[in-house]
């Protein structure tokens, strides 16, 4: 069976910055994941290379930027005030409220987005809600090791 709409492929991949060759993100062994197809849930790039293969074919291709994650969005980096952070008694947990960490945050309207922490100075946290490989292009390489037909459960509406 090949990949197509409304198809789950069992995959095994890897995800590389295409500058440095740094491996980003990686999906294998005991991690392998299913992934719908045609529902508009993964990358269009993604589905676009990953159309027509079926169990035991490897793909590699290459995703720039804006086919990606998009560019880096600057307004999508903001300054919060350290109280932000504060537990219920109105302490800052210096352990948690660190550079590098990441916190799932909400607007006003319920919507959930994550922000890693990128400086932190006095009374103040600047916040980079991007997505992580935002800004990068990309190598994606792995293998489909299963296609099956996706049940109407797992078919969103």
């Amino acid at each position: 069976m090949k990949i197509r709409k409304n198809t789950i492929a069992t995959i095994q991949y890897s995800v590389s910055n295409a500058a440095d060759g740094k491996v980003l993100q990686k999906v294998s062994g005991e991690d392998q994941q299913e992934l719908l197809f045609g529902n508009q849930l993964l990358l269009e790039v993604f589905e676009q290379n990953l159309q027509g293969l079926s169990a035991g074919d490897e793909f590699h291709f290459y995703a720039g930027h804006n086919d990606a994650y998009g560019p880096v969005d600057r307004k999508a980096i903001v300054d919060l005030p350290i109280n932000a952070f504060a537990e219920e008694d109105g302490r800052i947990d210096d352990d948690v409220v660190q550079i590098g960490h990441v916190f799932p945050m909400g607007d006003q309207q319920g919507n959930q987005f994550y922000g890693k922490i990128i400086k932190k100075e006095g009374a103040w946290v600047t916040m980079d809600f991007n997505h992580p490989m935002a800004g990068k292009d990309l190598k994606f390489s792995g293998r489909i090791l299963a296609v099956r037909e996706a049940s109407s459960e797992e078919i969103p509406d």
